[in-house]
């Protein structure tokens, strides 16, 4: 609609009828001289424009063209001012000449609808297998040096008191996109194989690690590993070089170790008296048995592998409650173990690395309130650690988390982010190694009780983005769900993470 009065308003409506909330409105403002002022009110859906134009060649045109047009107009296009002009609610002052004016126009309108286009596609995501009756958890996933993507997760009638558990994976091919059909990566028949991940190490092979349950209890969890060096395949396992238990052997005087560690926790802690006798006690005792402390141990979270080679795998014990690191030098060859990083309920713990080579560990919070996540840190490449704390802003219903640090630099944490339930699945990014977060989306979010969206594994993928899966289990269908449970694979980048 065209109207010639003080001004010329030009109106663009999207054909879609959408709701107010997800339009885009932008006001740009020429400054024409002795032309009229013209005043362009874009209203623009997101949904809708993605259908119509290709993102990055849209986005890389309208950038080069208005860098053009800025420098051969008499006005000057400030960096700045374009960037708040895809805020939407930035004044531009344009050059003496229509054509000008009207190309620019052009240029930005082409501009908003791809930058709208991209910000849906941001994140987007799949199940790898379809929802089903079977119980399937505790996934990880890994980039192979091909650029294919590779799953794993456990797979039966139950967990630790099911017999027919075993490991399963799949492959998301990079030459077509498309997850395989899963297949066994690890199967002891009799026996629940659980709580699986991988890594990739520095001379590519691939690591995976898992317990065996050998009594129905997670207190008998025995540690095994497999290395493959033929692992890129279009189908079917990992061709396996070895496998070997994780025989763990505690150095020092693991019982005082624990008491020691013990006390000087509950030393800040408000518990009632009683707990704490009982706890200490019990810990104690269990510290003390030679084979309690050597069994029960397993993961959940990917390994961290140091510059030098020396690869951390994070261990925890349910009988316990507490985690410890496994630490190998030689590829394996031979084992040794952290002292004891002992808290309230701290298990399943996740690595990140700093800068000056501290390294953190994030845990799960199976302790009493506050629910947040766990943490403590190591300045010896994981050999002892520090007391355990709660995160002061990071919440832990009691579910698996992972921590990773970025190319760039960035940590990244994903989680379940409420004090209560597992149908809200946040990732968080920090700029500045842990010490805030600024900024957190939701991959998930729920009512409770409609479903678990739960241990999640991350990855950054080498095209820049960030690689996800998880558990997927849903109990009130929607938009066409059945009840059932599955891994559900996402991806994402930074972008999406800070809502640019």
């Amino acid at each position: 609609m065209m109207k010639r009065q003080d001004s010329v308003s030009l109106e663009i409506y999207s054909p879609l009828r959408v709701d107010p909330r997800i339009r885009y409105a932008t006001q740009i403002q020429c400054d024409a001289g002795w032309y009229p002022r013209l005043t362009v009110y874009v209203m623009l859906a997101r949904t809708l424009s993605a259908k119509f134009l290709s993102n990055s060649k849209t986005s890389r045109f309208a950038s080069r063209g208005l860098r053009y047009l800025s420098s051969g107009s008499s006005s000057v296009l400030r960096e700045p001012c374009f960037h708040y002009a895809r805020r939407y609610d930035t004044l531009l002052s344009l050059g003496k000449t229509m054509p000008h004016r009207l190309q620019l126009f052009v240029l930005l309108f082409l501009h908003f609808v791809a930058t709208s286009a991209t910000a849906t596609d941001q994140l987007s995501g799949e199940l790898i297998f379809p929802l089903e009756a079977w119980h399937n958890h505790g996934s990880c996933i890994v980039e192979c040096p091909n650029g294919d993507l590779l799953a794993c997760w456990f797979h039966g009638s139950g967990e630790r008191k099911s017999d027919d558990v075993e490991i399963l994976g799949a492959r998301r091919l990079k030459e077509t996109g498309k997850w395989t059909k899963p297949f066994s990566m690890a199967d002891t028949p009799g026996f629940p194989d659980t709580n699986c991940c991988m890594v990739i190490d520095q001379q590519q092979k691939l690591w995976l690690f898992w317990p065996t349950i050998q009594a129905n209890l997670w207190e008998s969890a025995l540690m095994k590993y497999k290395i493959s060096t033929d692992y890129m395949r279009d189908d079917g396992p990992p061709h396996w070089d070895l496998m070997k238990v994780m025989h763990v052997k505690h150095s020092g005087d693991f019982p005082q170790q624990v008491q020691e560690k013990a006390l000087a926790y509950v030393g800040e802690q408000e518990v009632e008296p009683l707990l704490v006798k009982n706890w200490l006690e019990h810990i104690t005792k269990q510290a003390s048995d030679k084979l309690t402390r050597r069994l029960g141990w397993f993961t959940r979270a990917h390994p961290l592998v140091l510059e030098n080679g020396r690869m951390l795998v994070g261990l925890y014990s349910d009988g316990f409650s507490f985690s410890l690191v496994g630490i190998t030098d030689d590829n394996g060859k031979t084992w040794t173990y952290s002292e004891p990083i002992v808290g309230g309920g701290n298990i399943q713990p996740s690595f990140a690395q700093r800068q000056d080579g501290t390294i953190v560990a994030f845990m799960r919070d199976n302790g009493p309130p506050p629910q947040r996540i766990h943490v403590s840190e190591s300045t010896d490449q994981g050999e002892t650690w520090s007391k355990v704390y709660d995160h002061p802003q990071l919440n832990n219903p009691g579910s698996g988390l992972e921590l990773m640090r970025a190319k760039n630099g960035d940590w990244v944490c994903i989680y379940n982010d409420l004090p209560d339930g597992r149908h809200s699945l946040a990732v968080s990014l920090s700029d500045d190694e842990g010490k805030t977060w600024k900024w957190t989306r939701h991959l998930e979010q729920r009512e409770a009780g409609s479903g678990n969206f739960h241990y999640p594994s991350i990855i950054e993928g080498s095209d820049g983005n960030f690689h996800v899966t998880y558990s997927y289990f849903i109990e009130k269908p929607r938009n066409g769900e059945s009840v059932g449970k599955s891994i559900r694979y996402a991806t994402f980048n930074r972008e999406w993470i800070r809502g640019e």
